[in-house]
């Protein structure tokens, strides 16, 4: 359940963060434009660890209080930096299916009356979105398996957790692995599975996914 929650708050907060970044790419100029794609490289380009190890360690993230449950710096920084590299991945999802929307569609929208906003909104946006559904269901398999590294942070994971629960009290370390790796397997498999349904649920009629 742990797993579970880091991995879909931190896919929340990577859509949160990675529409809006995506949109930037496609449709920004200037600075805003370069500083984004500034920080996408940077996110990228940096090993998941060495995130997680800056945000708990440099940053200092605070606990925060939510009323009905506490969350520590631990669990903050872990969910900032897989949200946040999630994020970075997700920017490039969405640019390539914003992009791939023609240009004459908005062109056509800005012809009877919508803004270049309103166009890119109502016109761009629901196709994006449709068809961002197969890259999407690969940065969720991506952002479930870096659940295992926020053991750096001193987060009982789920392999860190099954060490601490069987692994010491047991000679069957090879069984214990294997249980665990089922595990991922079966999250992965069913959340693709769920996926899947949604993009042809949701597909464009006569249209091409990106």
């Amino acid at each position: 359940l742990t797993t579970v929650g880091w991995t879909g708050a931190s896919i929340l907060l990577g859509f949160l963060v990675g529409f809006p970044a995506g949109a930037v790419e496609t449709y920004g100029e200037g600075l805003p434009k370069r500083l984004v794609e500034s920080v996408g490289v940077v996110l990228r380009g940096t090993p998941i660890v060495v995130i997680l190890v800056f945000m708990y360690f440099v940053l200092g993230v605070p606990s925060v209080n939510l009323g009905v449950v506490t969350l520590s710096g631990a669990v903050l920084s872990g969910i900032l930096g897989l949200g946040l590299r999630s994020a970075a991945y997700q920017s490039q999802i969405f640019r390539a299916t914003l992009g791939s929307v023609d240009d004459g569609q908005l062109e056509a929208a800005r012809a009877v009356g919508m803004s270049q906003l309103e166009a890119i909104r109502h016109v761009a946006v629901p196709q994006a979105l449709r068809r961002s559904v197969p890259g999407f269901q690969n940065e969720f398999t991506i952002v479930l398996k870096d659940t295992s590294i926020v053991f750096a942070i001193g987060l009982a994971e789920l392999l860190t957790r099954s060490y601490d629960l069987f692994i010491e009290r047991t000679t069957a370390v090879l069984e214990v692995i294997i249980f665990i790796s089922a595990i991922y397997f079966v999250l992965t498999f069913t959340t693709n599975r769920a996926l899947d349904y949604l993009g042809e649920h949701y597909a464009i009629p006569g249209g091409e996914s990106a």
